[in-house]
């Protein structure tokens, strides 16, 4: 007889009762085998147990601490206002649990690297920034095209990414907790460009549009230069007609992408190959949950005790970038990387 060993489901704890864990982590992991969403905190106990009844949880805690210190859970995700990313991914650590921490890790390197530093003195947990994209189908095939030499050689990359949002109760638009555009969206083209070349930008140029009221960056833009005439140039906006698009542009054929970040669940996703020597091909993938491919890849190198798939040192060199852009949009020219 075949002695066959299933692991376990990996129980989560959701901190805070964040609208992105609402309508994207949490059903996706309660959607997938090998997950089991065990409990949620809130700062409120009322608010935290009508969501967790809402939602199909059966523990809900009072306070971040409880949660945390709750032994039934063994990974925690993170989804509060980028400013509280840091603080309290290290005291996830430091309660033994495992850390899928939402984009960006910090407000900013410094900020991140404390993360870093934590999650090398705990090497036994698994610690990921959760740039989801990464992980649907889509995006491994954009890479794999590229590497293979489908458009010839990768030169240049455009993307726009906006959504309109003027409330001003919404953590997207406080300043003081991390809010604005380049760091709530921007750093998904920075980092698709740096998946797709490879390679890190030397240099970037920046530009910034505030917000009056927010003092948030509402629509901002920005060139990054990869050395040897490569490039990517994006805007992003939280206050535009929403919309996204992605081109990539090799020197003989391109790649257009649809839906480059927040790709539907329930229907199709494609991707346009158009080369020179070939007609243009559609390659079609899912319906497929992003969210559930990202919680299985981080899952996985929990149960094999594996390193994270998207290593920290990725998440340094992110936010390396959106510091440049920031600096150059400041002082007005190029800041090196």
């Amino acid at each position: 007889m075949t002695d066959i060993t299933i692991d376990p489901p990996l129980r989560w704890g959701i901190l805070s009762t964040a609208a992105i864990a609402a309508d994207h982590v949490v059903p996706a992991l309660q959607a997938a085998d090998g997950h089991d969403v065990v409990a949620v905190g809130s700062r409120d106990l009322a608010r935290a147990t009508a969501w967790a009844h809402e939602h199909g949880i059966a523990i809900a805690h009072g306070s971040y601490d409880d949660l945390l210190a709750d032994p039934r859970v063994e990974a925690i995700y993170n989804p509060l206002p980028n400013r509280l990313h840091v603080d309290w991914s290290i005291a996830a650590l430091e309660a033994g649990k495992h850390v899928l921490c939402e984009k960006p890790l910090g407000l900013d390197t410094a900020d991140a690297r404390r993360l870093v530093d934590a999650a090398a003195n705990h090497s036994g947990l698994v610690v990921m920034e959760a740039f989801m994209y990464r992980f649907h189908p889509q995006w491994i095939a954009a890479r794999e095209l590229v590497r293979n030499g489908r458009i010839g050689e990768l030169s240049t990359i455009q993307t726009f990414f906006s959504y309109f949002n003027v409330d001003p109760s919404n953590v997207r638009n406080d300043a003081t907790i991390g809010g604005g555009a380049l760091l709530d969206i921007g750093c998904y083209p920075i980092s698709q460009a740096r998946f797709l070349f490879d390679d890190e930008p030397e240099r970037v140029l920046g530009l910034i549009a505030r917000d009056p009221s927010f003092g948030t960056d509402r629509i901002t833009s920005a060139i990054l230069d990869f050395g040897n005439g490569r490039s990517a140039t994006f805007t992003v906006s939280t206050q535009l007609h929403g919309h996204q698009r992605a081109q990539i542009v090799g020197t003989t054929g391109r790649i257009e992408v649809d839906i480059p970040v927040n790709s539907p669940k329930d229907r199709p996703t494609k991707l346009t190959v158009v080369a020179d020597d070939q007609e243009t091909e559609v390659l079609s993938f899912g319906p497929v949950d992003q969210y559930t491919c990202q919680a299985d890849a981080f899952g996985a190198a929990i149960r094999s005790a594996q390193p994270a798939p998207t290593p920290l040192d990725d998440a340094i060199a992110n936010m390396t970038v959106v510091d440049a852009v920031f600096a150059s949009a400041a002082s007005g020219g190029w800041c090196a990387v």
